[in-house]
């Protein structure tokens, strides 16, 4: 989610990637909540973050889910700035099938907002 969010209000500000520590594909409802606000995320795949371990040079590493924070490479070359923004993990949640999916809209809103809201700090530390 935060990959195709942070694309669609940055433009071209940045090269996005998004990577996981144990990638599992992209959830169902994630591509159902996205595709709600008209992000196709078909043709998209879940990767692994040694992709990117000492092979590509990132201005932000941004965490999302505290899992991520805890586990991920502490020593990540080329990283110039991390960022932790805690989110809970959709994918966790239980309930019914409309309780789980307005947990992936929550979840998808917040990150949205924040997106937002870091780009508007952005401009105005420019």
């Amino acid at each position: 989610m935060a990959e195709a969010l942070l694309r669609k209000y940055a433009n071209d500000q940045f090269e996005v990637h998004s990577a996981g520590l144990e990638p599992k594909g992209i959830h169902p409802l994630t591509k159902q909540v996205m595709a709600e606000m008209g992000l196709d995320l078909n043709g998209h795949r879940s990767k692994d973050v040694a992709e990117y371990l000492a092979k590509v040079h990132f201005r932000y590493l941004i965490t999302v889910c505290s899992n991520a924070e805890k586990n991920c490479p502490r020593v990540f070359l080329g990283v110039n700035e991390h960022l932790f923004w805690q989110f809970e993990d959709p994918a966790a949640a239980t309930g019914s099938a409309e309780e789980q999916l307005a947990k992936f809209r929550q979840v998808r809103d917040q990150i949205e907002q924040r997106i937002k809201d870091w780009l508007a700090e952005r401009i105005q530390q420019d």
